[in-house]
């Protein structure tokens, strides 16, 4: 068993209570618990709306604590594992449904049991209505619309989330609305006079339905194969030396290893080895003492020497095969510096040198400039309470100094207030961007600014000269495309009512009705040929095709075939490209038709700047400092960090590049990263 508790006098207390587990002392954002291990988490998680916990793992999705307590016991559960939390109702009923999308793809909902709000009076001394959740992990990450990612209004007008309207024998009282303390009306789960919540909690667990799966030991036992649970202390597909014997992890077990006794003894020293190498990682990113720092790499030196003077190199062929399963094999590897040809020339610089630079906590700065690139490196994103905190300045004083650097989204909802800075605002569709803005402007001038910025980063337009049109393109209107056609053919009133152009959405066909009204010379000769009409013709023009006709012959059998009419097919192509060229001569014609085309076309593709990404606010903690990234290389990573999903890659050309284990065969290749 493990627990996890934030303050020390409750976590010793738990240590004494639970002697045979292991209790963490410490913030749940500062554990470092391995994913996919536990069967089951249970706690009573903190309810605060306002405090948001830096975890660099999960910044981006902005989580408040209780929802951040949600998402981070999921990951740490394993599949089909459960996770059971009290709650406020607030993580089910609140408007935004963000975070229960979140969870719902990740996590299946055995069920929930809201609670009346005097439950915890007599512990806690206080009165508010809680939910226990119960969530099974998924597989794999699931986007799946449920109803308990909504919510609705009940038959007695409270809006509640639809998981507990359609299971109101879940409910362990009755929904009402009462006065807030804040002022205005809340929803409230109230205890019904007489009821025995003991007896109704034992009714609502009795209709939860779901099942544990267990790893098979019967198997396991079958096989005769020696095996303990894991230790969360020990990384997953890694070896560990326990009571002597060596075992390596795989997921929650950990399997004891049957092998010859030198392989067994060039695990373990390996496995000494690897542990000196993370704890002087770990000594240098907590920025420890240099004497501390130096005794433990006077200790890896020795254990090291030793290693290579029974079992040769690290990088030997024996080693690899010993320990290449193990996670961190390649950490070791990095201790030997070696040639082109794998030949071995020196020890690596952290057996003597600090080479990770330390984290520096910034908790304090000047100026709301500064403030921002704090923000920027730890959080990846605009966070403006995070920033009050380091300045001291309130959000009007950080909006004011940062004009310009610095955008608040205009948000139809207006459920948080959000920002996001110059590169990300002014970048992507500006044109829609900027008539979004102008709305908001009128209403609120806090947004005149972002039409004041946006306007300049507008593309400069696109002129008519600089546009070809063709036949059958779908941002031109169907008005056009149907004047074009009645010009050309000389197409009669009486005949404009049935001879119609149509383009599908769904299939992005075009079709023109009553193809065969219209007997005019123009349809039938000029532009048309017997079997088909210049209708037919502009129709299969529209939908990027050539026009072919085919005509059917009689063979000896008297059977009738049909084939391609080569003479009629190249006469009736000649008078395609002739409507073709006629339409580009035509639509740019008309002064009024030009101006309203050139219009749409920059409205629809000449829209978009490429957002422009700056890394050089970020700091590399972990890294060697001895390591200089490029700007480009430093820029790549802010893409990764801002954008979400990024592909880097570069041609390599011939003996430059392994690629799929053996080199290039002289051809330029992109290296995937």
């Amino acid at each position: 068993m493990y627990g996890v508790e934030i303050d020390s006098i409750s976590g010793r207390i738990a240590g004494q209570l639970y002697q045979k587990a292991t209790i963490a002392i410490q913030a749940f954002e500062k554990t470092n618990m391995p994913d996919n291990f536990f069967d089951v988490v249970i706690g009573n998680v903190p309810f605060d709306d306002k405090i948001k916990p830096n975890d660099s793992r999960y910044n981006k999705y902005k989580f408040v604590l209780h929802d951040y307590f949600f998402a981070k016991a999921l990951d740490k559960v394993r599949p089909g594992g459960v996770v059971v939390f009290i709650s406020s109702k607030g993580t089910m009923d609140k408007e935004n449904s963000n975070v229960r999308r979140y969870l719902a793809q990740r996590a299946e909902l055995i069920g929930a049991i809201r609670l009346p709000d005097n439950t915890f009076k007599n512990n806690a001394g206080t009165e508010v209505t809680s939910d226990i959740i119960f969530l099974k992990k998924r597989d794999k990450i699931t986007d799946i619309d449920e109803n308990w990612i909504k919510t609705d209004i009940s038959e007695d007008g409270i809006k509640m989330n639809k998981y507990f309207i359609d299971n109101q024998n879940m409910i362990m009282g009755k929904m009402t609305r009462e006065s807030s303390q804040f002022g205005g009306e809340r929803a409230v789960c109230k205890m019904i006079d007489g009821s025995d919540l003991d007896y109704m909690l034992s009714n609502a667990i009795s209709n939860l339905e779901s099942e544990i799966e267990e790893y098979d030991f019967d198997e396991l036992i079958e096989s005769e194969e020696k095996f303990i649970q894991a230790e969360p202390n020990v990384k997953n597909y890694s070896y560990a030396v326990i009571d002597g014997k060596v075992y390596y992890r795989e997921n929650s077990i950990m399997r004891e290893k049957d092998l010859p006794e030198t392989t067994i003894n060039r695990i373990k020293g390996m496995v000494k080895l690897r542990d000196c190498t993370k704890k002087i990682i770990e000594l240098q990113v907590k920025n420890s003492d240099d004497i501390e720092i130096k005794q433990e790499q006077n200790k890896l030196n020795s254990l090291y020497d030793d290693f290579v003077k029974r079992y040769g190199r690290i990088n030997s062929r024996g080693n690899n095969q010993a320990f290449s399963d193990d996670s961190s094999y390649y950490l070791l590897c990095s201790l030997e510096i070696t040639d082109s040809k794998g030949n071995f020339k020196r020890k690596a610089d952290m057996f003597y040198k600090k080479t990770i630079k330390a984290k520096k906590v910034v908790t304090k700065v000047d100026t709301a400039n500064e403030a921002l690139i704090v923000s920027l490196s730890e959080k990846a994103r605009v966070d403006i309470e995070y920033m009050e905190t380091l300045t001291d300045k309130t959000e009007n004083e950080l909006i004011n100094e940062l004009e310009g650097q610095i955008f608040m989204i205009p948000d139809v909802s207006n459920e948080e207030k959000r920002y996001v800075t110059a590169d990300e605002y002014l970048s992507g569709n500006v044109r829609e961007k900027l008539k979004v803005a102008k709305e908001f402007a009128k209403e609120n001038p806090q947004f005149e600014i972002n039409v004041k910025e946006l306007e300049k980063v507008i593309p400069e337009d696109i002129k008519a000269s600089e546009i070809s049109v063709r036949l059958g393109a779908t941002w031109v209107p169907i008005k056009y495309i149907e004047q074009f056609m009645y010009e050309l053919l000389d197409t009669k009133n009486e005949d404009k009512e049935k001879i119609k152009v149509y383009y599908s959405e769904c299939t992005g066909g075009w079709n023109i009705t009553g193809k065969s009204e219209d007997k005019g010379v123009k349809a039938t000769t000029t532009y048309g040929v017997k079997k088909a009409s210049a209708y037919k013709i502009i129709e299969t023009t529209l939908n990027l095709n050539d026009i072919r006709i085919y005509k059917k012959i009689n063979e000896r059998t008297a059977k009738e075939k049909i084939v391609l009419d080569k003479q009629q097919t190249a006469i009736a192509q000649a008078k395609q490209d002739e409507i073709r060229m006629k339409f580009e001569e035509w639509i740019f014609k008309d002064k009024e038709r030009r101006d309203e085309l050139v219009k749409i076309y920059n409205e629809r593709f000449n829209s978009i700047r490429n957002r422009q990404y700056d890394g050089s606010h970020l700091k590399f903690y972990g890294m060697n400092p001895e390591i200089k990234l490029r700007k480009h290389q430093i820029d790549a990573i802010a893409r990764i960090l801002y954008n979400g999903n990024t592909l880097l890659a570069h041609e390599v050309r011939s003996g430059k590049n392994i690629w799929n284990g053996s080199k290039c065969d002289g051809k330029q290749k992109t290296r995937i990263v």
